[in-house]
């Protein structure tokens, strides 16, 4: 969900930016900042940013900078002439002539604070310069999914890596779990010689229970399914956008199935495959959040 996207062009007397860059977030959450003459088209705007951005936490931002022809302020010259010939009087008393050159500034400096001395023209919708805005918002939405794009592959690519990663320590369990079965086999046997003679060792007995045994750390269905949830996140990463959601979700699955291997491995050198895998997942985990 990270991106950025930035365009820049002259409208009429001032020069715009525009700027569009998201975070990780669970939903859309957009936060618009704007020049108020625009206000009216800012409901219009926000569902063109919904499509571009989608989902993350994103700021909008419209600034301008003004050249000299861009004269927003205008001077009330007969309302600061009225108040300096009434302040006139006042600063003779005081002892500061009229033609005194301190005295004029002075006077000048304390009129242009009076009310309405100085007005501000209300800046008025045009709809000219919305038309060039909307293509600047365009242009930027374009940098920012371009962004997206290019970080989205990077992603892709670590994922694919990582998954191939997982199956090939899943393919190094099966000489492990043959070596385990025979192992336990061993070591059961010889508890048993040595706690009972051998005349009373029931052979078919031990055979049964020792099926009954390993079947409890039977992990041929949880490796199964590992296989198949690996193999269905790799199909998701080939699939449209808007797939975050359910990579998420698929590497739950996967993580439940790791972690039922790890509690019935009961065998240091399958422990450390599956630490391994697990080590993967985490990584994954971490990058997923950042998927639309």
């Amino acid at each position: 969900m990270t991106g950025y996207g930035k365009a820049e062009a002259h409208i009429g007397t001032r020069k715009y930016t525009v700027e569009v860059r998201s975070l990780n977030g669970k939903g859309l959450d957009l936060s618009v900042r704007m020049p108020p003459q625009f206000r009216e088209k800012e409901m219009s705007l926000r569902k063109e940013l919904g499509k571009a951005v989608g989902r993350g936490k994103a700021d909008f931002f419209i600034h301008f900078e003004s050249d000299a022809a861009d004269v927003r302020h205008q001077v009330n010259a007969t309302l600061v002439q009225q108040y300096v010939e009434q302040l006139n009087p006042v600063f003779e008393e005081n002892g500061v002539p009229a033609s005194h050159v301190d005295g004029q500034l002075q006077k000048l400096q304390s009129v242009l604070r009076f009310p309405d001395a100085i007005s501000n023209t209300r800046e008025t919708f045009d709809e000219d310069e919305w038309k060039g805005m909307m293509d600047l918002v365009h242009s930027a939405c374009d940098g920012f999914k371009a962004y997206r794009t290019q970080e989205g592959a990077i992603l892709e690519a670590d994922f694919r890596q990582r998954i191939d990663r997982i199956e090939g320590l899943r393919q190094e369990l099966a000489p492990l779990l043959e070596a385990r079965t025979a192992r336990v086999k061993g070591r059961l046997r010889e508890h048993l010689e040595a706690d009972l003679p051998q005349d009373r060792i029931d052979d078919n007995r031990f055979e049964h229970e020792l099926i009954f045994y390993l079947e409890k750390l039977d992990v041929t269905e949880e490796l199964v399914r590992l296989e198949a949830n690996c193999a269905y996140f790799k199909e998701m990463l080939d699939g449209d956008a808007g797939q975050g959601k359910k990579l998420g979700f698929i590497g739950q699955e996967i993580g439940r199935e790791i972690n039922t291997l790890g509690s019935k491995s009961q065998d240091a050198a399958m422990q450390r495959l599956v630490v391994q895998m697990k080590d993967e997942l985490e990584k994954i985990k971490e990058q997923v959040l950042n998927i639309l």
